[in-house]
């Protein structure tokens, strides 16, 4: 796989693993060829995302990945969290950043139904 990017104007869906300082970005076009493959750190990531076209974003619902919901739909995409039970099935290999990326991908595409409500900033609990 390695840390690749192709053409970023062709991104359609992109998995997002979250983490405290370096984040990793899997992201295919619309016929599922790896577009881009790569870690970011946490400082870089909103650049990165306003320089994508509008996509799908995935992501493991979790501590910040409200937060990060919030800050890439401001950008114009669209988040989706999912709880981390539905991104287990599409992990093939070893559990890591990368391969967490590539399964929240996975997921994102396939699930539609099973989501985490996105928590508004003035209605924290």
């Amino acid at each position: 796989m390695g840390k690749s990017i192709i053409d970023l104007s062709s991104v359609t869906t992109v998995g997002l693993d979250l983490a405290k300082h370096v984040f990793e970005v899997h992201g295919v076009d619309a016929s599922g060829r790896v577009v881009i493959a790569k870690a970011m750190r946490r400082n870089k990531l909103l650049e990165f995302f306003a320089s994508l076209p509008s996509c799908l974003v995935g992501l493991e619902a979790g501590g910040s990945a409200h937060r990060w919901a919030r800050e890439l739909i401001k950008l114009g995409h669209e988040a989706r969290m999912m709880p981390p039970a539905y991104v287990k099935p599409y992990i093939r290999r070893q559990k890591n950043d990368a391969v967490d990326a590539t399964a929240i991908c996975e997921a994102v595409k396939r699930r539609s139904s099973s989501q985490a409500i996105l928590r508004v900033a003035d209605r924290r609990i």
